[in-house]
């Protein structure tokens, strides 16, 4: 199992991205599934950032490891509690015509990725999410 840690700020999603591509480098997963996965890791950071710490700065810990054909990422942060399984399915046309940006990325983390599991402990969200290769 392979862990990183960043403070909550927009200027650390480079180092998620990096520590994600050097623990795929071994891997044999087709390019598709390779971007949903960093798409669906990255929404999430910058939720964490932009909303689970609304008064100062903390950390976002990330865990990967494989099982058989599966990729498990952890995000732990210890912002506001927040599950995301639970976030209402976003008005698709109501964006679309607004024009207003933001709104799809826990949407289509939850479309994307094979299993999303949350559980609030010792004062930390942690997710889980899966996706199989």
């Amino acid at each position: 199992m392979k862990s990183l840690t960043v403070s909550s700020n927009l200027s650390e999603i480079d180092k998620v991205r990096a520590f994600l591509k050097i623990n795929f480098k071994d891997i044999d997963i087709s390019d598709e599934d390779y971007y949903v996965i960093e798409l669906s890791l990255l929404e999430i950071c910058i939720n964490i950032i932009r909303y689970a710490y609304p008064l100062e700065d903390g950390n976002i810990s990330l865990k990967i490891w494989r099982q058989e054909r599966q990729i498990h990422l952890e995000i732990r942060d210890k912002g506001l509690a927040f599950d995301p399984r639970e976030s209402k399915t976003p008005d698709l046309e109501n964006i679309m015509n607004s024009g207003r940006k933001g709104g799809l990325g826990i949407f289509l983390t939850r479309k994307l990725m094979d299993g999303i599991e949350y559980r609030r402990e010792g004062g930390q969200n942690i997710l889980t999410l899966t996706k199989k290769y």
